[in-house]
């Protein structure tokens, strides 16, 4: 399998009240990326710049940092091409990777707009090179820039960053010092496509978690009352698990819930409420086993919720 490490520049509406930036937010106008292959050499790169179709002019901010203007675009192939040419240069056994999550997000939407079918019909896997690096080097929390790891890494900064192919040649750099096996198992999962029905959502363990992608749910109220999102399983015996803590929420967007395990302990379980693009919500959960104290910590957070909202209630009667 190659690893293909994709970075896109894009533009934008200069007019936040632009109706056009409601269809397509941004518009892709270079590609750039750097093959890999399974021994993570690199082997080939691929750029292009893009013919704008939906803005004719280049966001002022955009302009000054990528040094890209306009009319070096006007003679340059249509999206729908240079998109035609780069997935049959990546080939038919490939992975992509990024720095972050979002280069592939804006790639389907910006196929979507354009006619073309996504690239996959459901979750796919990828590299987020940018979580990564901080699961290899820092806490696994951060997000760095990726200039920040070019420096830490001590990687030699030759070419201009802020250009597709520069930046994603950076970012291969980088995907090429991460030698733990275990950082490397730690893939991540794009959503653009969510599952189309149960039998197709995401279950994946990991060395110390589960993650767990649900199909959409036309509203929250159907998503939380689902019983596979709010299960409680142990991802490691398989036996369903009693709570401890009942699933609760400080904000509405993440649940948490404490369940037991008499042969692995305490297991955190977290429910992440996306909005899906149709308007529509799904479920990102993951469940870990968690020590004693953190347990408690669970508890006060749950207690601090409940404090709150009697406070909320006490002051709207």
């Amino acid at each position: 399998m190659d690893y293909i490490v994709l970075d896109l520049e894009w533009n934008q509406a200069s007019d936040s009240n632009d109706s056009r930036s409601r269809m397509l937010t941004f518009e892709i106008i270079e590609i750039g990326a750097v093959k890999l292959n399974r021994c993570m050499e690199i082997v080939d790169t691929f750029h292009e710049l893009i013919r704008p179709q939906v803005y004719e002019e280049m966001h002022k901010i955009t302009e000054k940092l990528i040094q890209i203007h306009m009319d070096e675009l006007t003679q340059c192939r249509l999206f729908e091409e240079v998109m035609r040419d780069f997935l049959s240069w990546c080939g038919e056994d490939y992975m992509f990777g990024t720095w972050g999550p979002l280069d592939l997000t804006e790639l389907q939407r910006n196929m979507t707009f354009f006619g073309m079918e996504p690239l996959a019909g459901g979750p796919f896997k990828f590299y987020d090179i940018q979580k990564m690096f901080s699961i290899a080097f820092e806490d696994g929390r951060s997000r760095r820039s990726l200039e920040y790891g070019v420096d830490f890494l001590n990687i030699t900064k030759d070419i201009p960053f802020h250009r597709a192919l520069s930046d994603a040649w950076y970012t291969a750099r980088v995907l090429q010092m991460i030698k733990d096996p275990m950082v490397l198992q730690r893939i991540s999962f794009d959503t653009y496509s969510l599952p189309k029905d149960r039998r197709s959502e995401i279950h994946v363990v990991f060395d110390n978690y589960a993650k767990y992608i649900s199909r959409a749910f036309a509203d929250k109220e159907a998503l939380m009352t689902d019983r596979e999102v709010i299960s409680t399983r142990c991802y490691l015996c398989h036996r369903n698990l009693r709570r401890k803590i009942r699933w609760f929420s400080p904000n509405g967007k993440h649940y948490y819930s404490i369940s037991w395990c008499d042969k692995h302990g305490y297991m955190k379980g977290k429910i992440r409420v996306k909005k899906a693009d149709n308007d529509m919500v799904y479920a990102v959960k993951t469940t870990k086993f968690i020590s004693e104290k953190e347990m408690a910590q669970i508890q006060m957070k749950k207690e601090h919720t409940k404090q709150l909202r009697k406070e909320h209630q006490r002051r709207r009667s």
